[in-house]
């Protein structure tokens, strides 16, 4: 790869010889091509395809650094079959990463769609934490803390009381920007979460 960067630049060296303005405009281009600048999500429109991460456990300020700058860098060079995707996220609670892909202009693919995954589970080891297969549960406590829980153990702190139909939960399941706007925070009772806390516990 290094070599085939040198040899480019020195294409383009020889190419200035005969037309001085032609670097400056291939170079811009070339990185217009590869690289599409990130927008803002709220910018995005609301048919917008999402995914969203869940690390099992808050992330302080040195490990969410790391991740924004690795899923920024990974975002500005994303592509689809050649296309570059136009691609915004979103952090939030120190827990949920967003990533969201306006599919009028080009859409995600299977490939692409993997590739995203596998950045951020190369990620997990060096942030310590898992956010790709996580299979967890989220929701606030009393004190409006985030939380997680598998199933099973969301279901038992229904049972204890410890949670209800008022309790805030997030469902990262949306796969609109829609979607997300308009349900990734709401309470228990309105989300499928409400079917969990309805389970009866074993005697």
């Amino acid at each position: 790869m290094f070599w085939l960067e040198v040899l480019t630049d020195i294409a383009q060296l020889v190419g200035d010889a005969f037309s001085p303005g032609s670097r400056k405009d291939t170079r811009r281009e070339t990185n217009e091509r590869l690289h599409m600048p990130l927008v803002q999500i709220e910018d995005l429109p609301d048919s917008s395809r999402v995914w969203v991460f869940g690390a099992d456990h808050d992330l302080d300020d040195s490990a969410a650094d790391l991740l924004l700058r690795d899923v920024d860098r990974f975002l500005s060079q994303w592509h689809a079959h050649g296309s570059p995707l136009t691609a915004a996220r979103d952090w939030k609670c120190r827990r949920f990463l967003t990533v969201a892909v306006d599919q009028s202009t080009a859409g995600a693919s299977g490939c692409s769609i993997d590739g995203l995954f596998r950045s951020l589970k190369l990620l997990e080891s060096r942030l310590g934490a898992s956010m790709v297969t996580s299979g967890l549960i989220f929701y606030r406590d009393r004190k409006g803390a985030v939380q997680s829980a598998d199933r099973e153990r969301f279901t038992e702190l229904g049972a204890e009381g410890e949670i209800g139909p008022a309790t805030r939960v997030f469902d990262p399941t949306v796969t609109t920007l829609g979607e997300w706007r308009a349900r990734f925070e709401l309470n228990a009772e309105d989300s499928w979460h409400g079917k969990l806390l309805r389970k009866k516990q074993p005697a």
